[in-house]
């Protein structure tokens, strides 16, 4: 591939940046595979270690985040905004379903952290989910948990839910989230996300991105040590360009319900090829100095839930269709391109950044 010009910097895109883009394809047809029983990908990689979807909100605590908490119940903005930065604290569905199997639907006005905490206290497995680490806020609570609890009602009690209903856009939900203690960029741009998906707002998630270690890591892989410090802007340049790039390569990528890939599903792209390129591109330097993927792929006890996006999306019946069974054969993303062509992908990417 040629050089291109990003933030008036010339980067010189290498390999990975292709198996990038093959990546994203071959993944997204695995994922609807598993829910329409047709083969699996013939790439060990991707057989023998976990690795997300290719659209964020297409992963199973993303869709329990979206589909149980927040439209599982009141759609008051004060109970939203709770119920999903309490769950989201966590991260973690059994954790979430320990909490309601003991204090019932979770609303503000019903709300009782004595209990909760006394819930938690007792709990025989972990809280918190493995997926990234999630800071202790330090109030001065006995146990992180307790802290989290507090944060909770803290943020509540704030006024932080009329805050972000007058928010101009992600990048005001962020730094709303972000002056609350143990709330990093990270976290910061991940509860934004979420929040983000629920009733209470609605705003554009092409319009603000923070690229986290993992994306980073990813991105060095993709474009050398030319790409540090403008990692943002690099992932807005994937996905304004995304269609001309699996259109370069002859690569049929499946969107999700005809929705492109945005802001956050590209920067968590990066996080996974990554990964991926610790094994299929061993030669390859990043920024964590990581040489195995860590997570191996076990299928999950529960079935997948049916796919269920926020329904100001438009997506859901496209997608369910996309779903049916299907005898697709998945070629992997180190195949040429030649194996993996199809009908080109045709329109280029119209992206604003505010």
């Amino acid at each position: 591939m040629d050089p291109i010009t990003v933030a008036g910097r010339a980067l010189t895109p290498g390999p990975v940046f292709d198996t990038y883009w093959r990546f994203a394809a071959v993944r997204q047809q695995l994922y609807f595979a598993r829910y329409s029983g047709g083969p699996g990908p013939g790439d060990e990689i991707l057989r023998q270690h976990r690795f997300t979807n290719c659209y964020r909100a297409a992963d199973r605590v993303s869709q329990f985040c979206i589909q149980e908490v927040a439209y599982g119940g009141s759609q008051e903005p004060v109970d939203i905004v709770f119920r999903v930065l309490l769950f989201k604290f966590f991260n973690k569905i059994g954790t979430w379903r320990l909490l309601e199997r003991n204090l019932g639907p979770i609303t503000w006005r019903d709300w009782n952290p004595g209990h909760a905490g006394k819930v938690l206290d007792a709990a025989t497995e972990p809280l918190y989910s493995a997926a990234y680490v999630i800071p202790p806020p330090r109030l001065g609570g006995a146990r992180k948990h307790t802290d989290h609890l507090l944060l909770a009602e803290t943020m509540i009690r704030d006024g932080l839910p009329g805050k972000i209903l007058r928010a101009q856009g992600l990048s005001d939900v962020f730094g709303e989230l972000r002056r609350y203690p143990g709330i990093g960029d990270f976290l910061g741009y991940q509860f934004t996300v979420d929040l983000n998906y629920t009733s209470v707002l609605d705003h554009s998630e092409n319009e603000f991105v923070v690229a986290g270690p993992g994306a980073k890591d990813g991105i060095r892989k993709c474009f050398g040590p030319a790409a540090t410090g403008i990692e943002n802007e690099i992932i807005a340049y994937t996905v304004a360009t995304q269609h001309e790039h699996f259109a370069r390569l002859r690569l049929d990528f499946a969107s999700l319900g005809g929705r492109d890939l945005h802001l956050i599903d590209c920067q968590n792209l990066f996080c996974e090829v990554g990964k991926y390129a610790r094994v299929a591109h061993p030669g390859v330097e990043g920024i964590s100095g990581r040489t195995r993927i860590k997570q191996r792929y076990r299928p999950a006890a529960e079935p997948m839930p049916t796919p269920w996006f926020p329904p100001k999306w438009g997506i859901n019946d496209a997608v369910r269709t996309q779903a049916q069974p299907t005898n697709q054969a998945i070629a992997p993303p180190m195949a040429s391109s030649a194996a993996m062509s199809s009908s080109p992908a045709s329109s280029l990417a119209v992206f604003h950044v505010v």
